[in-house]
Order: C-alpha cells, then structure tokens, then sequence
C-alpha cells in the first residue's frame, strides 16, 4: 500500500468503540514527547502509534546492538548498527504515515530540552536506568511548563507505573534525589519505582546485577507490560477519561507473582517507610 492510499479514519477504526470519532480526532492530533527508544521506550512509541497519537518527539543517541534483542522491538539483524530513533522513527511512520515525527538523535540536553518539550501534550520517561542527571532535567521541565509525565518501570516481569501531574508531587518531591552521589539516587530511584518491591525474591541469578557495570538483567513481558500500563494512561490524561492516581500514589503489577499493589507514599523517599526500604538497598548497591 502507498503513503496516498492510506486512510487514517480505516487505519484506527478498530479503536471505536474503546473511544468515540471524536476522541480518536484528538489522538490524531495530540503530541508525545519519548525520551529513550530501547526496551520500553520503543514499545512505548509503537503502541501509541498504534493507538493513533499523530505526533511525536523523539530522543535517543544509542545505536541497536545484538544484547538489545531480548527486549528492544526494534533490534533486529536488519538495525544492528543503526541509531534507535532513525529505526523507531521509520517503524512509527509505516505504521502512520501521517505521522509528524521529530527526531532528537543526539538525546535530550540542556541545549535541546525546550525544543524537546515544544508542543507537548504529556512526557513519556523511556531513559535508561543510569541516566538519572537527564531524567531530572526532563521531569523538572515538565513541571515548570505544567506536561503531565510517566514513567513506567520494567521491573522483572512486571510494571510500575508513577504519574507525575501538573501542580502535583513533583518528580524532585517524590524521588529526592537532588544533590545526592551517583550511586544514593540509584539507591533511591529504585526504592520511589518499587515501593512494594513484588519482583525481589524470583531474581535466581543475583550477579547478573552489577551498577558498577551499569547492567541488569530484563524481560520483554516487562517491556510489553509498561507499553500497554503506558499507552492506557496517556489516553486517560490526552481525554481526561477518568482518575488516574498521581505521584505519591504509584502502582506496580507483577505478572509472575499475579500480584497488583497500589502504595502511597506522602514525602516520597522522606516517608519512612521508604526510608527504611533504602537502607535496604544500600548495601546491595554497593556489593554490585
């Protein structure tokens, strides 16, 4: 089929019902920023692709490497090499060719972080774990400019989901990572993504965990986990269909454990329980 022979209306006509013409027409006309293309953010971007979102904005410097086949949907033999937002870029706009696509392949920075945001109905967090400079920058943008922003979590087999809202908790507020060593605000964005911590006892092999290395192990039921959490809730913030509980709240499903756990945690990583969960922490951190 060509780009001329595409039609929209027929392309998302399976999602009627799910929502009305009219709240596909503001899917069509909503835009996305994705910061991070590889497990979760490339099955973020092709799941609302799919759902029919019309715009999107982009970021990823990495290329697709043969370890990513596990869990990245878009690394296969044909993209190793290749940077993940031109690949991600090309999977969305064949799947809409419609589709405004603005790519950042340098990633998000100080220098770029307005552009990144312009234009933005809601902020999808796809950054890598060990990243958590950029992932502040990100999140407190959002905030000043009042987009609302997710993340959802891969965590084993499972998913945890944080909305931050415009005038809510803040991701700073929740997480407390600001001015923190490297290794406290892994110690502590771990403890603010998993409060519940469902996926702690089926991790069978625990050197496959190394911060040192910046490496952990993954799933792709996790990633497809999030991409489905996340695709639900940015069409409940894009149509305003319903609650959606925001940060201190957080939720975690674990699909091995067939366990859904909601937990609240007013101060975030202040609370004490959570400050009990990070002395936890600590010490695993440091032994990797």
């Amino acid at each position: 089929m060509s780009n001329s022979s595409f039609d929209y209306q027929a392309a998302f006509s399976r999602n009627i019902g799910w929502v009305t013409r009219q709240e596909q027409e503001r899917l069509r006309q909503a835009r996305v920023a994705i910061a991070g293309l590889g497990g979760v953010g490339g099955a973020h971007l092709l799941t609302l692709a799919r759902l029919g979102i019309g715009a999107f904005n982009i970021a990823d410097f990495d290329s697709f490497e043969v370890h990513n086949f596990n869990r990245q949907v878009g690394a296969a033999m044909s993209s190793i090499g290749r940077p993940k937002a031109d690949v991600m870029a090309e999977m969305a706009v064949d799947i809409n060719p419609e589709a405004d696509v603005r790519v950042f392949k340098e990633g998000v920075s100080g220098g770029n972080i307005d552009a990144f945001l312009e234009g933005v109905d809601v902020y999808v967090d796809s950054l890598d774990f060990f990243v958590p400079e950029v992932r502040c920058l990100i999140f407190d943008a959002c905030y000043r400019k009042g987009i609302p922003a997710l993340t959802a979590a891969p965590l084993g087999m499972g998913v945890s989901l944080l909305y931050f809202k415009p005038g809510g908790t803040s991701f700073e507020d929740y997480f407390r990572v600001a001015g923190r060593p490297t290794q406290e605000q892994y110690a502590r964005f771990i403890a603010g993504l998993s409060p519940a911590m469902l996926q702690r006892d089926y991790l069978v092999d625990k050197e496959a965990v190394n911060f040192a290395q910046k490496r952990g192990p993954s799933t792709m039921m996790a990633c497809d986990l999030c991409a489905g959490v996340m695709g639900t809730s940015v069409l409940k913030v894009l149509l305003k269909r319903g609650a959606l509980r925001a940060a201190p709240w957080a939720l975690q499903f674990d699909a091995y454990h067939q366990k859904l756990r909601y937990t609240w945690r007013p101060f975030g990583n202040a609370n004490p329980l959570q400050q009990l969960l990070m002395m936890l922490i600590r010490p695993i951190l440091k032994g990797g």
